[in-house]
């Protein structure tokens, strides 16, 4: 196969429609290594083309029929356009249509075409021009970016210019708007995500053509409208009341706030303090119910107090490092509610795309959704506080009955995710209990159940993963928790409090049972 990328962008490969562009054809290319198949590029930079305009003379018609009076590196290109099978134009929207020189290239095509009239067949414009050479096979992609929230409505020009040029449904195109959000680090997550489904569509391609579920999601915003808006507006770095420019850390705090979920609005109005120790720059990010405010005079009272050098932030938004474990680094530090940082992509998060919450795209109805099984430690833990407590009070119908416990509590797991803990306890209790049937003390069973309880706790906090963590990991993003280092870290500080108590249960259990007090119960 044989592909040419026409550029038509004055930034040229600094350019984000051209990102848009080298991702589709990587995902052709991979399609085609895939199949076996040949696959060589060419690419025209337009902003480094010495391609003047079309003088209009119409001597490629008569004169010198299929060459341009013009000798500039116009004939180059026209050789690259009969040699490709494929051509994808990549340019961003300027003024609703090509930007400049681009424009110049497309009308100096006009030695490609016969001078004689034909009729169209496609319902496009009145009269065509036939083309000299055999072009059928040929086929031909348009990827655009443009700087509005979407580009729905703004490709008129485009569409039309391409209609009479290749033929209306004659070619294929990705249209994204929200183009400049493609070069900002903060976001990398999420345009990297569309450009992860910008290569889907390559590949597809590279095998006939792009499915409707790829061009769904290709069609999503990147952003919702407000949130877009709110980041374009903070992105001139221009204060709204005095014109002044604000400095890159404070253009980034505003940008940050743009970025604030309010569906994670807790109840509770929240203050993050982004204290920038190398640059000595203190701003607020008031979050409620409705959105956020950037406060610049640190007159609230800070939940979390975020200290870190400018260049560590962005670096963290970006992706480049993990914010779990840059703390655990001492690259920066924080104070206050942890809980901020231990959620922060329901916050903040930058990946989600722009589709609207609770609604559904056209591919995924009628699907089967599966719900996700969280895990659930009152599951492990009941069939320990029926040991203990019926046990102690009556040691035969007591043990039944915590055997019957373990037995039914199995029933529960149909809707919730077993651990190894939960396997450990129904054995451990199991065995407890049959302990005390064939005729040993409860007095020495009671206690070494605490023991043993205790020792499961302990004994996780030396391994990869505590005992808590399995199961608070359901409130602060599934199992990708188990992967933030901050997470572990508190969850086996927790496990070991818990572990050490029942390690010392045991020692006043095994004298409260020797006592009256147990009588009583009798």
């Amino acid at each position: 196969m044989k592909v040419l990328v026409i550029n038509g962008s004055p930034r040229g490969k600094e350019s984000n429609t051209y990102k848009l562009a080298k991702a589709f054809w990587e995902g052709m290319e991979q399609q085609a290594a895939a199949s076996g198949n040949e696959f060589v590029l060419q690419e025209v930079q337009v902003n480094r083309l010495d391609c003047n305009p079309c003088l209009g003379c119409f001597s490629c018609w008569d004169k010198t029929p299929g060459k341009c009076c013009i000798q500039d590196d116009m004939q180059e290109v026209l050789g690259k356009l009969l040699w490709a099978d494929v051509t994808i134009w990549s340019f961003p929207l300027y003024y609703y249509t090509v930007p400049g020189g681009l424009k110049n290239l497309i009308d100096r095509q006009l030695p490609l075409l016969l001078p004689f009239m034909t009729e169209r067949r496609d319902g496009v414009g009145n009269g065509a021009h036939a083309t000299r050479y055999d072009i059928s096979g040929k086929r031909t992609v348009v990827i655009s970016t443009c700087g509005f929230y979407t580009a729905e409505g703004n490709y008129d020009g485009i569409c039309s210019l391409f209609d009479h040029m290749c033929g209306k449904n004659q070619y294929e195109t990705i249209f994204c708007g929200q183009g400049e959000l493609f070069r900002q680090r903060a976001l990398a997550q999420r345009t990297n995500e569309y450009l992860g489904t910008v290569t889907e569509a390559g590949k597809e391609y590279g095998k006939g053509s792009i499915s409707e579920a790829t061009k769904e999601k290709l069609n999503q915003l990147l952003y919702p409208k407000e949130t877009f808006e709110q980041w374009a507006d903070a992105s001139w770095g221009i204060d709204g009341d005095t014109g002044e420019k604000e400095s890159d850390a404070l253009i980034f705090t505003r940008q940050m706030a743009a970025l604030y979920k309010t569906q994670s609005f807790s109840g509770k109005e929240q203050v993050l303090e982004m204290y920038y120790t190398d640059l000595d720059e203190c701003y607020q990010i008031v979050m409620g119910k409705e959105g956020s405010t950037v406060l610049t005079d640190g007159s609230a009272t800070a939940t979390t107090r975020i200290e870190t050098p400018f260049d560590v932030w962005l670096s963290i938004a970006s992706g480049e490092i993990r914010g779990d474990e840059a703390l655990m680094q001492h690259l920066y530090k924080a104070k206050g509610d942890f809980n901020l940082l231990m959620n922060w992509d329901e916050y903040f998060g930058s990946g989600g795309g722009g589709q609207q919450e609770g609604k559904q795209s056209k591919s995924e109805k009628g699907r089967i959704h599966i719900p996700r099984k969280d895990t659930n430690m009152n599951l492990m833990l009941i069939p320990w506080i029926a040991f203990w407590i019926f046990a102690a009070i009556n040691s035969y119908a007591g043990s039944l009955v915590s055997i019957g416990v373990c037995a039914l509590i199995q029933l529960l797991f149909y809707q919730n995710k077993k651990t190894l803990y939960d396997i450990l306890s129904g054995v451990f209790v199991t065995g407890f209990s049959i302990a005390v049937l064939v005729g040993i003390s409860e007095r020495i069973m009671v206690p070494l159940s605490y023991l043993s309880f205790g020792l499961m706790w302990t004994i996780t906090c030396f391994g990869r993963i505590p005992l808590t963590a399995h199961y608070s990991m359901n409130h602060y993003g599934g199992e990708d928790a188990l992967k933030n280092p901050l997470f572990i870290k508190t969850n086996r500080i927790l496990t070991l409090m818990w572990g050490i108590l029942y390690l010392i249960t045991p020692v006043w259990t095994y004298l409260i049972m020797g006592t009256e007090c147990t009588e009583f119960f009798r």
